[in-house]
């Protein structure tokens, strides 16, 4: 079986940082996309950044120039950099990852981790 765990959420006053990190595991044969998506109360769950095995990333708009995403392919890990938080930025993180599992089908699997919380304090 293959798992996400995320880490680094905690309680941040704005304007500082915090650095996510999530490691799947498991019977993995390769990874392609991995993302960040966040969901705070009362709402939809939103893209926050993506990057492709090649390291193409994309962001979405309330994030630019201040998170910044990447991924170690060696340990199946992908970051999130998060400078210059706000209250807004609040939300339960959740890792995503498409990953092919040994001895199965060919396709990638979408798996998600159990999400881990950030607060921004004003």
């Amino acid at each position: 079986q293959v798992q996400l765990v995320e880490s680094g959420g905690g309680l941040v006053q704005a304007g500082g940082s915090l650095r996510l990190s999530c490691a799947a595991s498991g019977s993995i044969f390769s990874i392609n996309g991995m993302g960040w998506y966040r969901q705070a109360p009362g709402k939809q769950r939103e893209l926050v950044a993506t990057i492709t095995g090649g390291g193409i990333t994309n962001y979405a708009d309330s994030v630019k120039g201040r998170f910044t995403i990447s991924r170690d392919n060696a340990k199946n890990t992908v970051y999130l950099q998060m400078n210059i938080l706000k209250p807004e930025d609040s939300a339960v993180y959740y890792c995503n990852a498409g990953i092919r599992q040994y001895g199965g089908s060919r396709l990638y699997v979408n798996f998600w981790g159990q999400g881990t919380q950030v607060t921004v304090s004003s």
